[in-house]
């Protein structure tokens, strides 16, 4: 019976901190090439930012960013939207994003959160964790990824009402 309610609560918890973020907060962050970046810079100041958080080790989020990569420039013709792929592979794995992504064509950014702050901060509990925003403000937020589910990203921006 205790076990049960604290697992509940612990559910209970989780749920509350990860939608009780309304806005991106300012972590820091390194680029690939090592540059410092503060989060909030990262971001789309005037538009859309849709950010993933992914891992090498992570199918589910490759597929994602590779179905957002092949759709970004169409959904671009109508509004203003800026891709962040936020690695959160830790030091063990970090020697794998570089590889991985230079076999791809992504047209995004690719940003590392080896120490995974900006992931506790934004009260990630598991990748893929997608995330919308328009300018500072998180409109989104969407766990694990299915074929097809990109368009409900688009979705969401295309219905957003400032």
């Amino acid at each position: 019976m205790i076990k049960k309610f604290t697992f509940s609560l612990i559910l209970c918890l989780l749920a509350y901190t990860s939608n009780s973020q309304k806005f991106i907060p300012e972590i820091g962050l390194k680029t690939l090439n090592g540059e410092s970046i503060k989060s909030i810079q990262a971001i789309n100041q005037d538009g859309f930012t849709i950010i993933s958080f992914w891992a090498t080790w992570c199918i589910p989020c490759i597929n994602e960013l590779d179905a957002i990569n092949k759709v970004i420039n169409e959904w671009n013709q109508t509004e203003d939207i800026t891709v962040l792929a936020i690695s959160t592979d830790d030091s063990r794995s970090k020697k794998r994003v570089r590889p991985l992504i230079n076999g791809k064509d992504w047209i995004f950014d690719v940003i590392s959160d080896t120490n995974q702050e900006f992931k506790r901060a934004m009260g990630v509990v598991g990748i893929p964790h997608t995330i919308v925003t328009y300018k500072s403000e998180i409109i989104h937020r969407r766990i694990g990824y299915t074929p097809g589910e990109e368009e409900d990203l688009f979705e969401v921006i295309s219905n957003y009402n400032e």
